[in-house]
C-alpha cells in the first residue's frame, strides 16, 4: 500500500533530512521552504524579530517500506536533537495518478 509521508523540519537541518531522504531511497519529493506556523514542542516560528525561524516542508509519495524507513531515520534524529525542530506523518494514500 502506498503512503503520503510529510516531515515538517526546522529549515536549519535542511541537510540532515536530505540525508535522511537519500538513505531511504526516496528520488521523488516535493519540498516547500520557508513555512510559518506554532507547535506545542517547537514553539512559534513566524520569520521576523520577534518569532524568528522557518520551517520546510516534505512531502513524499511513497511504498511502505520507503515510508517506515523515512519515518525511522526521522525517530533517529529526534533522539538525536530531542523533540524540537522535527516531525513526520504518514498518511495513507488512496490514490495516485
Amino acid at each position: 500500500m502506498n503512503k503520503m509521508v510529510m516531515v515538517i523540519y526546522n529549515e536549519a537541518l535542511d541537510d540532515e533530512m536530505m540525508e535522511i531522504l537519500n538513505k531511504s531511497a526516496t528520488n521523488n519529493y516535493t519540498k516547500i521552504t520557508g513555512v510559518f506556523g506554532k507547535g506545542n514542542t517547537s514553539g512559534t516560528h513566524l520569520g521576523n524579530d520577534t518569532w524568528p525561524g522557518r520551517n520546510n516542508i516534505l512531502y513524499v509519495a511513497s511504498e511502505e517500506k520507503q515510508a517506515e524507513q523515512l519515518l525511522s531515520g526521522v525517530r533517529q534524529l529526534r533522539k538525536n536533537l530531542g523533540k524540537e525542530g522535527i516531525k513526520a506523518f504518514i498518511l495513507p494514500l488512496e490514490e495516485m495518478a
